[in-house]
């Protein structure tokens, strides 16, 4: 057995001790609204006699929330010694919550036992815990419950689209009423904004955003089934989106506190040295688009001692040598190589971030230490190979020996060999080098494929080698075609435990804000932010970008050739257009 290898998949896929929440250090609402869904589909019946599941269609009605002694309008599941009635059904959409269960009167004035077996994919709801890896780790997605004689019952709490309803006792007939979904998530208005003419951009960031809301709970989450943990790295594309589409949240700054106060020094976030340096910076990032110096200041105490931590890690010949678990992502979790090469680049990363914050709170000891990290980290590159990863890190920190040559390695094959995490930071670098147009090609690819196999959230992972033959998650798997969900995966991963809603895949969205749209805040305690659209492929592109004195409205147009900008602004924030005649206007 490979101890090492065991011990790291342990501490990686498995939640350290979840405390109670405790609001008193956080401001702003955090209440979460349960919203009521009706099923938009019938998927599949166990029966198509309609001997034992009579007028299925009854469960597509609309439904009132409220049983009667007098309604009849139901669907009778029957059960023999041969056959026990079974259906699914879809909720058209993503959601976390549960479902209620309204039993209608019957002649047995007794209970009825029945199985939910939940689904983010058609196949994980046609699965039973412990198959295929469909899994009760983090959230319960199959149950054995009691239905009432004449009433209803709510079940469940997971992420899910699909849910399949089994009758379980033996020669009884069941009426069901309806079902009805209990979608439970924060009200958070899109104060961020984006469209152009490309639709399929569009529902790109619109979906990005959609995913990081159903994980914006008591904590940011990774994902709604699992991890429903604070993951810092992960957190790293989260936190991008939510400042892009919905501005200063608690649910964040709550979730980096947690995180912070979980792990004394000198120990690792999530036991990685690397989720520490994302923490970094997050931080520095959250600045920059909230301007909140006293939430930054309450930092600063384990800031410094977690800088002190790293310098000391790293040698006089700018070499670091942290010690903890050493991870990126899970694709490059076994290539030690590039996991070398991407957490120095990390490093260098997180070593300037300390250093902004430092000179944004005025700390002279910490910018010393922090730009002295910073400096003999940025003497050492290394070569480049054909890992995506630690191309577009090394691309971002400046430490490549050749950025033409990692920029190419991007490049190679497209979306093969992306990641759902770290294809954000494969964008950005991209974007760096002003391939604006390859990273449009590749997003539409390898996010757009998720869609196009019926996704309304953004997964965990995407292998570009398992598309081919794939089926859609939102359909039984036809003979011959591959179950992209049930039989593929890795690592922690593997069939239907991955997560199909997971945060750190939001990327597109704040790509596209940040270099479509154009707009991105400038360092520094000044308000001020760079306007560089770039319309690849469109006429038109307008939205809006949230910051701490009102949303910035921008409405592009390709006119002739050149870019024309109608900004409008709040009074205190400075944009500096480039590339566009911008014409502003202020409120």
């Amino acid at each position: 057995m490979n101890t090492k290898k065991t011990l790291r998949t342990v501490a990686l896929c498995l939640a350290s001790a979840l405390l109670i929440p405790s609001f008193a250090h956080a401001s702003g609402s955090t209440e979460i609204t349960t919203h009521h869904v009706n099923p938009t589909r019938l998927v599949w019946l166990s029966d198509s006699t309609e001997k034992y599941v009579k007028q299925p269609n009854n469960i597509l009605k609309p439904f009132c929330g409220q049983v009667s002694v007098y309604d009849t309008t139901c669907v009778t599941l029957k059960s023999d010694s041969t056959h026990k009635a079974s259906l699914l059904i879809d909720f058209g959409e993503e959601m976390n919550g549960g479902v209620v269960i309204y039993s209608c009167i019957r002649d047995e004035q007794k209970p009825v036992k029945l199985h939910l077996c939940f689904g983010e994919s058609v196949s994980e709801a046609m699965s039973t815990a412990g198959t295929q890896g469909a899994t009760n780790d983090h959230a319960m997605r199959d149950y054995d419950v009691m239905a009432p004689w004449l009433g209803s019952t709510k079940v469940g709490d997971t992420g899910f689209r699909f849910l399949r309803i089994d009758l379980c006792d033996t020669n009884v007939e069941y009426k069901l009423k309806a079902v009805v979904a209990e979608s439970r998530c924060r009200e958070l208005p899109y104060v961020g904004t984006f469209s152009c003419d490309n639709e399929l951009l569009n529902r790109i960031w619109n979906v990005g955003a959609h995913t990081v809301k159903l994980c914006m709970q008591d904590y940011l989450w990774d994902g709604i089934k699992r991890d429903r943990l604070v993951w810092v790295g992960d957190m790293h594309p989260e936190v991008s989106t939510v400042n892009t589409v919905f501005g200063a949240d608690p649910t964040v700054m709550r979730s980096l506190d947690f995180a912070r106060d979980d792990t004394p020094l000198p120990g690792w976030m999530n036991g990685m040295c690397s989720y520490s340096l994302w923490w970094i910076i997050i931080h520095r990032d959250l600045y920059n688009y909230q301007r909140n110096e006293d939430y930054l200041r309450q930092q600063l105490p384990y800031l410094k001692g977690l800088v002190a931590q790293i310098d000391n890690l790293i040698d006089e010949t700018g070499h670091e040598h942290l010690d903890g678990t050493r991870f990126l992502d899970w694709p490059t979790s076994e290539c030690s190589e590039d996991i070398t090469t991407g957490i120095h680049s990390l490093c260098t990363m997180a070593m300037k971030a300390a250093s902004d914050i430092a000179k944004t709170l005025g700390d002279a000891e910490l910018e010393q230490k922090a730009s002295s990290a910073y400096n003999r980290l940025s003497k050492v590159q290394y070569p480049v190979t054909d890992c995506k990863q630690s191309a577009a890190l090394a691309v971002l920190a400046g430490t490549a020996d050749d950025d033409a040559a990692a920029i190419q390695s991007i490049l190679n094959g497209g979306p093969h060999s992306f990641s759902t995490f770290y294809g954000f930071y494969m964008l950005e670098a991209l974007a760096k080098a002003g391939k604006y147009e390859e990273a449009i090609n590749i997003m539409q690819k390898y996010w757009g494929k998720m869609l196009e196999l019926g996704a309304t959230t953004f997964w965990e992972d995407l292998n570009w080698n398992d598309v081919v033959n794939a089926a859609r998650i939102d359909e039984i798997v036809p003979a011959g075609k591959t179950d992209i969900h049930a039989n593929c995966g890795a690592y922690c991963y593997k069939g239907l435990r991955m997560s199909l809603c997971h945060g750190w895949a939001s990327g597109p969205t704040t790509w596209l804000t940040r270099h479509m749209l154009g707009i991105a805040p400038v360092g520094g305690k000044e308000l001020k932010y760079t306007l560089a659209p770039h319309m690849i492929g469109c006429s038109h592109v307008e939205g809006s970008l949230p910051t701490p004195l009102g949303a910035i409205t921008i409405s592009h147009r390709l006119v002739d050739g050149k870019i024309l900008s109608d900004v409008k602004a709040p009074r205190g924030v400075t944009i500096e257009a480039k590339g566009t005649k911008m014409h502003l206007t202020r409120y």
